[in-house]
């Protein structure tokens, strides 16, 4: 195949199928536990505020495996890896399924989040070594995918499914995707040799390259602006454009459509420019969380704001990626998993700005337009790290 070639072998194409099936199913199991809130406190007899602390431990689980699963397994095959993580993703479903009190439901949800940025990042690694290097992009996209359309199929179906019935089947469901994956994987995607110059030090020497760090903050800031609106999308929808808490689910699905049309665009963008892709992305974000509290006020706008606000962040997904991955050199599988750690940071950082804000007494427009103030800070740090690379003379 030619390296500008358009077509996908079969093969690679299943592999790449095997891979977004893992993602939907991480994507799924993140969600749902937010829309179940009410039907878990009451299953293990908690408060709602504290079965909130069962979402905070899944996201510790994703921010602490994610680094130390990629680094210790460096010696391992990525496949037998991939293999490894989603029978721990099983496992950690199941024992959410039967967990029978609060403590051992933390517990699942801590190992149900461990293998979660490892199995994107690795899987991303895959993916684009198993096509030229001027679609690798878009193959991290084809993986990245599935957590959208989760948040359009997964999230509201497993949902449904918890409320009639009860919190434990959406899990085992989950759990059931997980061994599909495990049987795709199994079949489709091919074993990689790991190169003898391949171990622990190699993986940590990308910690030990600036613009790794660049790149892991562009992330954290950039991304924490759309979850400084995103974690307040309810009461900003209720509350400032009049839907209906039952009418939120379309609101939701609208995000998640342009969360996968931005997918699916930013893989191509940065497959024809990569640093621009990025520029671009962050600009757009930017545009988008300034004008999105004036466009909250009417249900038609709202949709709109919502929709640019999911496609506008998601374009970003496959580039810094794939930036990651060109920034870390040897240490591609520790780099490319911390990413998904340094999203979580960036969600904690954006909820916990947006509250500020209420706090102080602003309205619903205000997180969105705190979340401006951080995506321009995310440009500012890629235009840093595009700068230096000029003065290294590398080609980003």
């Amino acid at each position: 195949m030619t390296p500008d070639s358009r077509v996908v072998p079969k093969q690679v194409g299943l592999a790449l199928f095997a891979l977004a099936i893992g993602g939907f199913a991480i994507g799924t199991t993140e969600f749902v536990t937010m829309g179940l809130l009410p039907e878990i406190a009451d299953g293990v007899r908690i408060s709602i505020p504290t079965a909130g602390h069962v979402v905070s431990a899944y996201a510790v689980g994703v921010v602490v495996g994610a680094p130390v699963i990629a680094a210790l397994g460096a010696r391992t095959g990525r496949k037998r890896l991939l293999l490894g993580l989603m029978a721990m993703f099983v496992v950690g479903n199941v024992l959410s399924a039967v967990a029978s009190s609060y403590e051992l439901l933390m517990a699942a949800r801590f190992l149900t989040g461990v293998p979660h940025g490892a199995f994107f990042g690795i899987g991303a690694v895959v993916g684009a070594s198993m096509v030229p290097a001027n679609r690798r992009a878009w193959a991290v996209s084809m993986i990245m995918v599935g957590l959208p359309v989760a948040n359009i199929v997964g999230v509201p179906l497993t949902t449904l499914m918890g409320q009639q019935l009860g919190w434990q089947a959406p899990f085992l469901a989950v759990g059931g995707l997980g061994l599909l994956t495990l049987v795709a994987v199994w079949f489709w995607v091919t074993p990689q040799p790991v190169g003898n110059d391949v171990n622990v030090r190699s993986e940590l020497s990308a910690l030990a390259k600036p613009q790794v760090w660049m790149a892991l903050l562009v992330g954290m800031v950039g991304f924490g602006g759309m979850f400084a609106t995103y974690s307040y999308i309810t009461p900003t929808m209720t509350e400032l454009a009049g839907f209906s808490p039952a009418a939120v689910t379309i609101v939701l699905a609208t995000y998640g459509v342009g969360m996968t049309c931005g997918t699916l665009v930013g893989g191509r963008l940065a497959d024809r420019a990569l640093m621009p892709s990025l520029y671009g992305g962050l600009i757009a974000v930017t545009v988008v969380l300034t004008v999105f509290g004036w466009l909250a006020h009417t249900k038609p706008t709202a949709l709109l704001a919502v929709f640019l606000l999911g496609f506008s962040s998601s374009i970003l997904i496959p580039a810094l990626q794939t930036r990651l991955m060109d920034v870390a050199h040897e240490g591609q599988s520790l780099a490319a998993s911390l990413n998904h750690s340094t999203l979580n940071v960036a969600n904690a950082l954006g909820a916990w700005l947006g509250s500020v804000v209420l706090a102080a007494g602003y309205g619903y427009e205000w997180p969105s337009r705190v979340g401006a103030a951080l995506a321009v800070a995310g440009l500012i740090f890629a235009l840093v790290s595009g700068r230096m690379d000029r003065r290294q003379g590398t080609s980003a």
